[in-house]
């Protein structure tokens, strides 16, 4: 796999039993890419291992004065020269394929667990760690894949090296033989420390990166209560912590790599001492003297390489581990199906809460429970967060459907949709039934003020389609943000749309005039609106109100609120104080006649009665 042939058209099936594991599957899924950074890094360091011999034989032949054999020497000289230079140049760029490769492998992974998991995956991962994740682990486990292989080269240099030394000249040769791998394993006893140090900080940085996304998703509601600078100096605090913690990590990572700097020095002292004596014993001739001193000396480029390997494998078994507890993480119904693709039709109905949205019909739900409200939302688009009875469309079940046939079937609105950066025209631009066309779609929706918004705030864009929308929409209020999302949803057009608490930030004109735009598009189409607003719930053909997870009432929204005082306390959010004695008057009215008041049915006016109607929420 080539830089150049990414994305991976299958990024396979990750062992996520643990963070070891998780590594070993990476390194198995990438060993072509591994033996090829191996053989170029044998070139290399057997290159710079060579060059002490040819300098032993250059000093030797000078010393017997030999030409023909200082004329080898610079020709052999040469060729360890060619050698590195080519062996370090491929090995540098097969060992950054690798780790490019393998960092791409795991964000592709993540993506496609997100878009399986949706909007569940937030609710059993944190967001900061999903993020630190995707950013930083990647890159911490792509190291580690990508050092492997030179690692390995390096191991197998040193070893090569020993032997080539012992036959050499075994008197040296042997202490070196010793010394060596002395020096590859002295920071062992370290590791365990500088691995704990490690995790603290990334454990600390974690949180810091979920505070500050937490507050940076807030960050127009703690303006608005003045909280800003509490949660500033909240993550002042974290960010100090982690900056404690990695101060405390980089001292010990500084000691193991003052004791990879001191203990070669040992070494090459001893063999420089013990070398001269055994040349003044006449045992050893100086060519040999200094063909040994040298390897040693150069050997130490290669060791630095077990340093990098400790802190490569320390910094990424915990990325590895939080990457396979994400990547572990599977829905509470089988992604495949076992059913194959179609594309049902018919009542959308849920077996769990005897919730029945008619084919064709705009159905509203109230709901007491805004989170049970959610979570009801999701199981009608067979995204349930844990096994149950499954939701039937036109009779099949979502949950026996593929995982992509389903979500054609049923679109799932949010009640905090994300909008993603782009030009308005790439927003629109989803997978759609081509019956509904942008532009009808934001008309629907009342996005008239959001388009001269957008294109105010890109001066550049003659056309509003591409006008630019910055991160998550976060230069447009909450309402317009909402419309917005709720036009991309009219354009895919799917069988059955599912909206959750779409106009909560829309102000009461414009409210009604969403409905209505809403009921319009999509005429003979299934439209299921999770909401309290009694705009919303007037205009729709059927009003089902639960209550204790089951449907307790159904009817039209002016009927329910006569006749179901629990639906009425929910709707007009008035007490049990505010809540008229049992059979008085209310003053009621048909339709057609005067504005009715606080029951919640909207007067035709089209004027709120209620504050919270009249403020369009950020």
């Amino acid at each position: 796999m080539q830089i150049q042939d990414l994305p991976y058209s299958d990024p396979g099936v990750p062992d996520t039993r643990s963070g070891p594991r998780f590594l070993w599957w990476l390194f198995r899924n990438q060993l072509s890419g591994q033996l090829r950074s191996l053989a170029w890094g044998l070139l290399h360091f057997a290159s710079v291992a060579s060059l002490p011999f040819c300098v032993g034989v250059a000093v030797q032949a000078a010393v017997d004065r030999s030409g023909s054999r200082l004329a080898l020497a610079g020709g052999l000289m040469a060729l360890a020269c060619i050698g590195n230079a080519v062996g370090d140049t491929f090995l540098h760029r097969a060992a950054v394929t690798n780790w490019i490769t393998a960092a791409a492998r795991v964000q592709q992974l993540l993506a496609r667990k997100a878009a399986t998991l949706g909007s569940a995956l937030t609710r059993r991962v944190a967001a900061g760690e999903v993020v630190a994740v995707s950013t930083g682990d990647v890159e911490k486990i792509g190291w580690f894949v990508e050092a492997l292989s030179r690692f390995t080269a390096a191991a197998v240099t040193i070893v090569l090296v020993c032997v080539g030394l012992l036959l050499h000249q075994p008197a040296l040769g042997a202490v070196v033989a010793v010394g060596l791998p002395v020096l590859a394993i002295a920071v062992l006893p370290l590791l365990p420390h500088a691995t704990r140090r490690a995790d603290v900080q990334r454990e600390k940085a974690g949180r810091a990166t979920e505070l500050a996304s937490d507050t940076v998703a807030g960050l127009r509601v703690l303006r608005g209560i003045g909280g800003e600078e509490l949660f500033l100096e909240r993550y002042r605090r974290a960010s100090q912590e982690v900056r404690h913690a990695a101060v405390r990590s980089a001292r010990m990572w500084s000691l193991i790599a003052a004791v990879q700097v001191l203990l070669p020095g040992l070494l090459l002292i001893t063999v420089v001492w013990y070398g001269v004596h055994l040349a003044r014993e006449g045992r050893i001739t100086v060519g040999e003297l200094v063909t040994v001193y040298s390897s040693v000396m150069l050997l130490t480029y290669p060791i630095r390489h077990f340093e990098e390997i400790a802190m490569a494998y320390s910094f990424s078994r915990p990325s590895a581990r939080r990457a396979a507890r994400v990547l572990s993480l599977e829905r509470a119904t089988d992604t495949g199906g076992s059913r194959a693709a179609e594309a049902p039709a018919g009542d959308l109905y849920d077996p769990a809460t005897g919730l029945l949205a008619p084919a064709g019909r705009l159905t509203a739900v109230v709901c007491g429970d805004p989170d049970a409200a959610g979570r009801l939302a999701e199981r009608l688009g067979g995204h349930a967060a844990e096994p149950d009875t499954s939701v039937l469309l036109g009779g099949v079940p979502l949950d026996e459907l593929p995982l992509d046939s389903a979500r054609r079937a049923v679109l799932v609105q949010d009640k905090d949709p994300v909008l993603l950066s782009g030009t308005l025209r790439e927003l629109l631009d989803v997978p759609a039934s081509g019956a509904v066309g942008p532009h009808e779609a934001l008309e629907a929706a009342q996005c008239a003020d959001v388009l001269a918004a957008v294109v105010q705030g890109s001066s550049a864009a003659e056309d509003p389609m591409d006008a630019w929308l910055t991160e998550r929409g976060r230069s447009l209020s909450g309402g317009q943000r909402q419309r917005l999302a709720l036009a991309r949803s009219l354009v895919t057009d799917p069988e059955v749309l599912v909206l959750d608490e779409p106009t909560s930030a829309v102000d009461s004109h414009t409210e009604a005039r969403v409905a209505e735009g809403v009921r319009a598009l999509r005429k003979g189409r299934t439209t299921v609106v999770f909401t309290s607003s009694p705009l919303l719930l007037d205009r729709a053909d059927r009003v089902v109100f639960l209550h204790g997870g089951t449907v307790a009432a159904v009817g039209g929204h002016r009927e329910l609120v006569r006749a179901e005082p629990r639906y009425r306390a929910v709707v007009t959010r008035e007490t049990e104080e505010e809540a008229p004695a049992a059979g008085a008057p209310r003053g009621d009215r048909e339709p057609g006649e005067a504005p009715l008041g606080r029951d919640g049915v909207p007067r035709e006016d089209g004027v709120p009665h209620r504050l919270e109607e009249i403020e369009e929420t950020a």
